[in-house]
């Protein structure tokens, strides 16, 4: 069972830190070079901008922004993973591009950059999750992401010089989405066992099926057939 368990977790933390490693690798290159990759940003409702849908999320302003950035990243990512493992990598994909996506069309005209929008994404999924699904599990794991990233919320308030609110709410609204969208794909430890009295029996007599009356009628037949045979017979 250890062995299991312990196969998952490492299982559920590669996705976490390939991500976390491409946008510190990115980040060092920025440093060491002196390049600026934020023009590899999305920039709403102009075609070059599509481009930053992939790339935006790995791209970062400056080491604060992209050191407030992996914790959330990494855990809530592998919280996904680990306990949403059917629905992961699907509702990862999902969360990644419909945000940028959705900031591309309704965001302002310059270039967002950052992680965030994922990670409200992310946060928002394990949250609505406690709604939609309404087992034990998912309503504990959705608390815990309140108590300890719910601060972070106010992000999505408009007016904060140098934030993308815009990623901070669309993202967000996309994680309810996909937390909507995959309710039903229930993991195995999800599924309620019956208990013994919960189950039906196999076999229930039935009051009224025919039989039961015409148990009567078939012996008096019977009896009248046995009294004409002997009745001939002497």
């Amino acid at each position: 069972m250890f062995e299991k368990y312990s196969k998952k977790l490492k299982e559920s933390l590669l996705l976490p830190i390939y991500l976390v490693a491409i946008m510190w690798a990115i980040q060092v290159v920025n440093w060491l070079v002196g390049l600026q990759f934020g023009w590899l940003g999305i920039y709403p409702r102009e075609i070059f901008g599509l481009r930053g849908i992939l790339f935006a999320p790995v791209i970062h302003g400056s080491w604060g922004h992209i050191l407030s950035n992996t914790p959330p990243l990494f855990v809530m990512s592998a919280m996904l993973l680990f306990f949403y493992r059917r629905v992961a990598f699907p509702a990862f994909t999902m969360i990644y591009l419909l945000t940028g996506l959705a900031v591309w069309i309704f965001g302002r005209s310059v270039f967002h950059i950052g992680a965030s929008g994922v990670i409200f994404g992310l946060a928002t999924f394990l949250i609505a999750n406690g709604a939609f699904r309404r087992d034990l599990k998912s309503i504990a794991l959705a608390l815990l992401v309140v108590f300890y990233y719910g601060s972070m919320f106010a992000g999505v308030l408009p007016g904060q010089p140098g934030v993308s609110w815009e990623s901070h709410l669309l993202g967000g609204l996309v994680g309810i989405f996909a937390s909507f969208w995959y309710k039903d794909a229930i993991e195995k430890d999800e599924v309620k066992a019956k208990y013994s009295w919960e189950e039906e029996p196999q076999e229930r007599t039935n009051l009224f099926e025919s039989n039961l009356f015409d148990t009567p009628r078939a012996e008096r037949q019977r009896k009248e057939n046995d009294d004409y045979w002997f009745s001939n017979r002497s």
